[in-house]
């Protein structure tokens, strides 16, 4: 892809700022998008690139994101994949994502997480930083790490393992999820 791709995009530049200079930047990002019509020749080779490239440069993003998407998903062996489940983890519900307020009542380091959490790290917005809260974990129980584990297991050690990483930030007053989602 780079032997090819530089010395297309090095003409392609070439090609722009001649056309750029023989009319407007933007009838230039126009005609080779093409949302306009090209009027003059330089204008109709840039169309052509544009009609050529515009469709590869989606597909190769879209095939990007799709692979990222799929390489991130968990992978399970084929050894814990079909594994029977015992009697007591079939008939157990599913557990839910702790709430933080009886946090606020419990035992010094809940205190500790709640308070940081929501007062420091989200300035007692309880809704928000539960949400987050919530938010976090499920990213953390998606990863691989956690893939062999029972549902259980998985979100007691998942909402340990955020209370453990989400203190330190929420000391200082930083929320993650707040910062990914600017």
């Amino acid at each position: 892809m780079l032997d090819w791709g530089v010395p297309i995009a090095l003409c392609l530049l070439v090609l722009y700022v001649f056309a750029a200079r023989a009319g407007s930047p933007s009838g230039v990002y126009e005609v080779f998008t093409l949302i306009e019509a090209p009027k003059h020749t330089l204008l109709w080779a840039l169309s052509l690139l544009g009609w050529l490239l515009v469709p590869a440069i989606i597909g190769g993003f879209a095939g990007h994101v799709i692979t990222t998407r799929i390489g991130s998903v968990k992978s399970i062996s084929a050894n814990s994949l079909f594994r029977q489940r015992t009697w007591g983890q079939r008939l157990r519900p599913p557990g839910l994502i702790d709430d933080l307020r009886p946090y606020f009542h419990g035992d010094h380091a809940r205190q500790e997480f709640v308070d940081a959490w929501v007062r420091v790290a989200h300035r007692n917005d309880w809704k928000r930083a539960q949400d987050h809260w919530e938010v976090y974990v499920r990213d953390i129980m998606s990863t691989p790490q956690y893939a062999h584990l029972d549902r259980r297991e998985c979100l007691r050690q998942a909402q340990n393992t955020s209370k453990m990483g989400l203190l330190f930030t929420a000391l200082v007053g930083l929320c993650i999820v707040c910062e990914r989602r600017r």
